[in-house]
């Protein structure tokens, strides 16, 4: 232990051991007077110490302010918060394996996964922290909703809780790496940054400001990857080796994980409406999950109007959309903080099944389930590139035909690298001016005219 002077916690950084004989560096904040409180569990490939360190200060409050920290609700909880490197990331040992999948599958020949580090992991918390009830949750955004997701399969029976926030789910389908279409591109700076180094020290390197320049002198992404030296870290071969949907994207993706086992734990799915990155999965696993019997009245889900992982920051704005209020803390206020207090304290609830924004009059709505089938209106795409609430006559869409040579931009160039500091486009995307995009020509005979 390593209290801090007039701290309001003591800081324990511990190894525990695996069932393979491998230790995963674990950060523990424990809170001054803790007793019978409940424990708060991430697992995350960031860099545990690095988000338990945002501010040189003695309170919780501060020093949780970091990614993936939901830090109001925490310290006001006096909940004990674990974050804990996953297998083969900074301080943990092992072999790190970008989304591994479960043990013995085909992505996965090995013995150990997310889940088995999870149920060790929770069993040695609640065997060595006299300061808890023994009533553990998980919470996690994005990579860190992946292993909190993994962590309900052949669950810990002290594992009461969990909030999977914009999860990656199916890298395929709708999430990271393919989104239903053609490779991502932003996403290699991702692979070489999560698996050059162990510590995250070795970064992608660009000498040219726009991506679009990058990619487009590239040619491929394939040449992108090898002049980038992807071939040699192991998750690229594995994409570039399955571009279509096929068994192994199937065979990991979380909600078809879930949908075969099954949980019984207590979850609350957070998604985001302008998700840039992960705008699939929370929605996929809530419909996997909400007709199984051992979730009913188990399975919630929050619908919020914000970008990738903004339900932890502050939530007044979208881009250029004011909503009036900071509806990311209303809804860590009134929605998670109750929620988790429930399951983790016997505190009392008032949440409902579904809580969703509604944008344009910018209120929370408490609703029994989701869709909700009476306000649904299809929209079709028409020929001549109109929309209609009719199909077009003879055929269910209309053709479109893009010209390789001019890919279409996610923002008027030049265009940066994916990030989020100030003023960097990525985020809030989505809501961005898109007209530079309606406007490009159709086709050309070199991408210059784009």
């Amino acid at each position: 232990p390593v209290p801090a002077p007039d701290a309001d916690f003591t800081r324990r950084t511990v190894e525990i051991p695996m069932r393979d004989g491998v230790t995963l560096h674990t950060v523990i904040l424990i809170p001054n007077g803790a007793k019978d409180a409940g424990i708060l569990l991430t697992r995350t490939p960031y860099d545990a110490e690095g988000l338990t360190r945002h501010a040189d200060s003695g309170r919780m409050a501060s020093v949780l302010q970091g990614y993936d920290n939901a830090a109001d609700v925490i310290a006001a909880g006096g909940y004990i918060r674990v974050v804990q490197d996953v297998r083969g990331k900074y301080g943990s040992g092992g072999t790190y394996m970008m989304n591994r999948a479960l043990a013995g599958s085909i992505a996965n020949p090995t013995a150990v996964d997310h889940a088995t580090d999870t149920y060790d992991t929770i069993d040695w918390l609640v065997k060595n922290l006299p300061q808890s009830n023994g009533r553990v949750g998980m919470i996690g955004i994005s990579y860190d909703g992946f292993t909190t997701l993994m962590g309900l399969v052949n669950a810990h029976p002290a594992l009461k809780v969990a909030v999977p926030m914009n999860p990656m789910v199916d890298g395929w389908r709708g999430d990271d790496w393919f989104h239903n279409g053609a490779f991502r591109l932003n996403s290699l700076p991702y692979f070489f940054n999560q698996e050059a180094s162990r510590d995250g020290s070795a970064k992608w390197q660009s000498s040219t400001y726009d991506e679009y320049d990058v990619q487009m002198r590239a040619g491929s992404a394939g040449r992108l990857a090898l002049a980038h030296g992807l071939d040699q870290v192991g998750f690229w071969w594995k994409v570039a080796s399955h571009p279509a949907y096929d068994s192994f994207w199937h065979d990991q993706a979380m909600d078809e994980v879930l949908a075969l086992r099954g949980s019984d734990v207590p979850t609350m799915l957070v998604h985001s409406l302008w998700d840039q990155e992960d705008i699939y999965g929370a929605m996929a696993v809530y419909r996997a999950l909400r007709t199984k019997p051992a979730m009913h009245g188990k399975l919630f889900l929050s619908i919020g109007p914000w970008f990738h992982g903004q339900a932890i920051g502050e939530g007044s704005r979208l881009g250029a959309i004011d909503w009036d209020a900071d509806t990311a803390k209303q809804w860590r206020r009134d929605v998670l903080a109750p929620f988790l207090a429930h399951y983790l304290k016997d505190a009392a609830m008032d949440v409902a099944p579904v809580t969703a924004f509604q944008s344009g009059t910018n209120r929370w709505q408490r609703l029994a389930a989701w869709p909700i089938e009476e306000g649904r209106t299809r929209l079709y795409l028409r020929p001549g590139m109109t929309l209609g609430f009719d199909a077009a006559p003879g055929k269910d869409v209309a053709d479109y035909v893009s010209d390789p040579t001019v890919p279409v931009t996610y923002q008027p160039r030049p265009v940066p690298a994916l990030g989020y500091g100030d003023n960097n486009p990525w985020p809030t995307w989505l809501t961005g001016d898109q007209r530079a995009v309606s406007g490009r020509p159709t086709s050309s005979p070199s991408p210059a005219r784009s």
